[in-house]
């Protein structure tokens, strides 16, 4: 049975009703992130970069310190905390709920400790330890599909049935978590789009949301802005796909995401407004 909200840390969401869905900003704090590498790599433009977001509407932060572009290397755990943790220490008191990007538990520990709202884990929380992480706390989970890793994902993706296949293990993976003694109420799952998936992969995912919401019961996120599908639809470079990621994250919210990921906070949150007062105007 699907809950009627969804316990993000220290916040509680609705899922029911007329609320738009939610708008996660992408705050990379990375030297090599596809998107916006570099650009706020240092604490000040990182903070700057979160008071514009909160700004411009968003409802959660999620903040990366390892790139998970096609191709990446890992990225060694004491880097990640460097980059990580200043980072959550200086807004954990902003008012809007903090996510941590990190597959590593160690790092969700720490993340925790510091005040994180939720793991975005694009692992599935499958490393030993994630879950035992995590579970003794109220932060929410973000379980992510990805075929293989980042360093190999995009080299040859291949699925007899993709949404069925991504939506089996992600309910294996709320199972797993509830196991653990994981309350429902804190899960959300990702279908990992551009991990691991050609872009007619992604493009059947985005059609079956409202399918694999109702297979996982817990809410779906969306991730699909400036990816590189946007950018094979469009022919676009990654600066110059909002509109393709606008149209990409209607398109989800219509099939039933309830969260959507994106770097254009400002521009996402009045697109996501106006969508809503249209679909919940009642006819008549």
């Amino acid at each position: 049975m699907k809950s009627s909200y969804f316990q993000c840390g220290r916040f509680r969401y609705p899922l029911t009703g007329e609320a738009r869905p939610l708008v996660m900003g992408v705050l990379n704090v990375t030297p090599d992130s596809f998107s916006d590498g570099g650009h706020f790599a240092s604490l000040d433009l990182a903070l700057t970069r979160a008071e514009q977001m909160i700004a411009d509407g968003v409802d959660i932060i999620d903040i990366g310190g390892e790139s998970s572009r096609p191709g990446a290397a890992p990225l060694p755990l004491d880097q990640e905390l460097r980059r990580v943790m200043p980072v959550l220490f200086a807004l954990r008191d902003c008012g809007k709920a903090l996510s941590v990007d990190t597959y590593k538990p160690e790092v969700m520990r720490e993340a925790i400790a510091a005040g994180a709202d939720m793991i975005n884990d694009i692992n599935g929380f499958r490393a030993e330890g994630a879950l035992t992480a995590v579970n003794d706390s109220d932060c929410a989970l973000c379980i992510m599909h990805m075929q293989k890793d980042p360093a190999t994902m995009q080299l040859k993706p291949e699925y007899e049935d993709v949404t069925r296949e991504v939506t089996q293990f992600l309910r294996e993976r709320v199972e797993a978590a509830e196991t653990a003694g994981i309350d429902r109420k804190r899960l959300c799952v990702d279908p990992g789009f551009g991990f691991g998936k050609t872009v007619d992969h992604n493009l059947a995912l985005l059609r079956d949301i409202d399918k694999m919401s109702v297979e996982t019961g817990v809410p779906v996120l969306a991730g699909v802005s400036r990816k590189s599908m946007i950018g094979a639809i469009t022919g676009k470079p990654v600066e110059q796909r909002l509109a393709g990621s606008l149209a990409a994250a209607l398109a989800a919210a219509a099939r039933g995401a309830r969260i959507i990921r994106v770097h254009d906070v400002a521009e996402t949150v009045d697109a996501l407004k106006v969508w809503a007062a249209v679909a919940n105007t009642k006819q008549g």
